[in-house]
């Protein structure tokens, strides 16, 4: 698999906190929901998918096994937000204050 996040790929990832990894993930989702409203949608898209090639790292990383559900639940609203039907009825905002929250967790640490 070639990942865009290469070095965090090869081992960097692990090294981060789980609210760093999260804040991460959300920096490149906060991304996709600004090339969205700029009406970019390969900017946005690509954002996007670098979101879930963080989200599935984090999901990999041992430290994050008690946390599975909730971010394999995330991950899951996250692609029925931006690629399907939006069954979970979220919205940019719901999402950008989910992830404001590591972000703050991580900045207040």
């Amino acid at each position: 698999m070639a990942f865009q996040h290469k070095q965090l790929a090869d081992g960097g990832w692990v090294k981060l906190s789980f609210f760093e990894q999260m804040a991460n993930v959300g920096s490149e989702i906060e991304r996709t929901i600004s090339w969205k409203n700029k009406n970019n949608p390969d900017y946005s898209r690509q954002a996007f998918f670098r979101g879930l090639e963080l989200i599935d790292l984090t999901i990999s990383d041992v430290k994050n096994q008690s946390r599975l559900r909730e971010i394999t639940k995330t991950r899951e609203a996250l692609v029925d937000y931006f690629i399907y039907d939006n069954e979970y009825h979220s919205n940019n905002k719901q999402w950008q204050n989910y992830f404001n929250y590591f972000l703050w967790k991580v900045r207040g640490s």
